[in-house]
């Protein structure tokens, strides 16, 4: 026990998780349940459509799709800022590798999120002083498992309403299974879940137009995260093409890549965007392209058309392509879950090894 009490208040793994223990801590203790807020009549006919809402898109994953929904999202938590955290990231610049931090439970991540916005900031600092390169993003809503009852959160409620009812989906999924130190295969599943049950949910509500939308936007994040692979796979080739540690080979990785993300930009910028229906092309003007880049958007965007797949060969039953990937990817004794999807569909393995693992 006073090894326990020890690594906590010494390790800085240990000061970083009591710090995210308090932070939680404080947002389920301000904890107000929804029922209490529908029946204010002080609330406005805004918040109280979106909180409607949200008990309807969690009943739904429920009863439609066979979620554990558990006490998630029934209540609502005042945070007193937007943003709920900052997300570090980083990558080697000449080696797709991600960096990863190792924690209790769900094993290692490639991302670490902070409370703390200045503490996010000078870790992403550090990290790139350190050579890597990096990426800092915001999150609105994350789940802890299962292990306590996740309240709703203003930065979650300033999403539309078909990001809402997809992030109550997508949160779920991972109270429902969640592969520890899988984090590629847990977000891009749960990302598939997310998009086709909220497009299922919005079907089941008599709105197909809002349906019809969020297939648009899922068929968007398909073409985006073909993009990725295809560049991912590039970029593997050449690296593997210049080996070794030495000062030359390592320039001339840096070297290659860097050819490789012009190439990848031009493509971006007047092949794809054409044909993105969601995404303005402002946006992917926007998009960075380093190693840290291309490993963070693989997390959510790995092989969604596999997923797809298994929807296709259980005659689009969601609920059913639910069940059949958890129980394929808790079968994988390799822990290579996207491989095994993959079998199941009849899908060709690709040869490239991503880092991609699911962990167990």
């Amino acid at each position: 026990m006073l090894g326990v009490v020890a690594y906590l208040v010494i390790a800085p793994t240990g000061r970083y998780l009591l710090r995210g223990a308090w932070e939680e801590t404080k947002i389920l203790a301000r904890r107000r349940p929804l029922a209490d807020i529908l029946a204010d009549s002080a609330t406005t006919p805004a918040l109280r459509a979106k909180l409607q809402l949200v008990l309807a898109a969690r009943a739904f994953a429920a009863e439609s799709l066979g979620l554990d929904a558990g006490q998630s999202f029934t209540s609502y938590s005042e945070t007193g800022h937007d943003t709920l955290t900052l997300v570090v990231s980083g990558a080697y610049r000449d080696r797709l590798k991600a960096y990863t931090w190792w924690f209790p439970v769900v094993g290692r991540v490639p991302y670490k999120g902070y409370f703390d916005f200045a503490e996010a900031r000078r870790q992403e600092r550090a990290l790139n002083a350190r050579g890597f390169d990096t990426r800092l993003g915001a999150v609105s809503a994350f789940s802890t498992l299962g292990w306590f009852n996740d309240p709703l959160l203003p930065s979650t409620l300033r999403s539309d309403s078909l990001t809402l009812a997809n992030t109550v989906i997508h949160e779920l999924t991972h109270n429902t299974y969640y592969a520890p130190g899988g984090a590629v295969f847990n977000e891009s599943f749960a990302n598939f879940v997310g998009s086709r049950g909220a497009e299922r949910f919005f079907l089941s509500r008599g709105q197909p137009a809002a349906a019809a939308e969020v297939a648009a936007r899922w068929d968007d994040e398909k073409v985006m995260g073909r993009f990725w692979a295809t560049l991912y796979a590039r970029v593997d080739s050449a690296f593997k093409a210049h080996p070794g540690e030495e000062a030359s080979s390592v320039a001339d990785r840096l070297g290659a890549r860097e050819v490789l993300f012009g190439e990848a930009r031009l493509a971006l910028l007047h092949e794809l965007a054409p044909r993105l229906k969601t995404i303005s092309i402002r946006s992917v003007e926007r998009v960075k392209l380093d190693n840290a880049v291309l490993m963070s958007r693989r997390v959510y965007l790995t092989d969604l058309d596999a997923f797809d797949a298994v929807l296709a060969k259980d005659g689009g039953d969601l609920r059913r392509a639910v069940k059949d990937i958890i129980a394929v990817a808790k079968a994988d004794t390799a822990k290579k879950p996207f491989d095994a999807v993959r079998r199941f569909t009849g899908l060709a393995v690709p040869a490239v090894a991503s880092d991609t693992g699911g962990g167990r």
